[in-house]
């Protein structure tokens, strides 16, 4: 299994995701490797790591996960693998339930959210989200 890190989705990844015919509550599995240090666009911040400026973001985001009826369930660091083998570990895991895909894309589109995302961005080395429907 190759695993390749993104930060932003391709057009072609964000219209298959929202193109899925089912809807209903899911959970994003979050699974984020932070850059050393904060990588801004404009250049600034250069002390700052890449964890501190995704935690800007993260400090910020729970009030735009909310406004769609959202809630973000548990965050952590990870801490160890017990089980199978990868070149680098993520550094944290977060999940965040949604209740459907257009709660979901109506926050990822919003403007309040996009302007957030410069945080986002400049802290994350890549990341996997994986959507996933409980069973039963």
């Amino acid at each position: 299994m190759e695993v390749v890190n993104k930060v932003i989705p391709t057009e072609e990844q964000m219209t298959a995701f929202f193109s899925e015919q089912e809807d209903g509550p899911f959970v994003m599995v979050n699974l984020l490797k932070f850059h050393e240090k904060a990588q801004y666009a404009d250049g600034s911040n250069p002390e700052m790591s890449g964890a501190e400026a995704y935690f800007i973001y993260g400090a910020a985001v729970g009030e735009h996960i909310a406004a769609v009826g959202g809630k973000p369930l548990t965050s952590g660091m990870v801490t160890g693998l017990m089980l199978g083998e990868v070149e680098e570990l993520w550094d944290v895991v977060a999940l965040v339930e949604y209740p459907s895909l257009k709660a979901f894309q109506t926050m990822i589109l919003s403007p309040e959210y996009e302007a957030i995302t410069v945080h986002r961005d400049a802290g994350l080395q890549g990341q996997l989200n994986i959507k996933i429907k409980a069973i039963g």
